[in-house]
């Protein structure tokens, strides 16, 4: 059984930064491309950011220059750095692992920022 387990989100005012973190637990091959997804209010989930195994990374183009994302393979752990922090950005952010026809989902993390 695969669980994520995201931390690392709050309350932030913008123009500030957090640091996500997911954490794997269980039996999940270190190929699997690792993923923050994000969903607002009264919207759809949308991709933030992903990591395949061997670091290839694509952005959504609204937070290109300002999130990174990263993954440790050793601690089974993924890593998304947000800086410059927009009002826009606020919502439940889960982390994602995925190979073929498998999706693991964690139970979120809430982004709230300020204006």
């Amino acid at each position: 059984q695969v669980q994520l387990v995201e931390s690392g989100g709050g309350l932030v005012q913008a123009g500030g930064s957090l640091r996500l973190s997911c954490e794997a637990s269980g039996s999940i091959p270190s190929f699997y491309a690792m993923g923050w997804y994000r969903q607002a209010p009264g919207k759809q989930r949308e991709l933030v950011a992903r990591i395949t195994s061997d670091g290839y990374t694509n952005y959504a183009d609204s937070v290109k220059g300002r999130f990174s994302i990263s993954r440790d393979n050793a601690k089974k752990t993924v890593y998304l750095q947000m800086n410059s922090l927009k009002p826009e950005d606020t919502g439940v952010y889960y982390c994602n692992a995925h190979y073929g026809p498998i999706d693991y989902w964690g139970q979120g993390t809430q982004v709230t920022v300020s204006s």
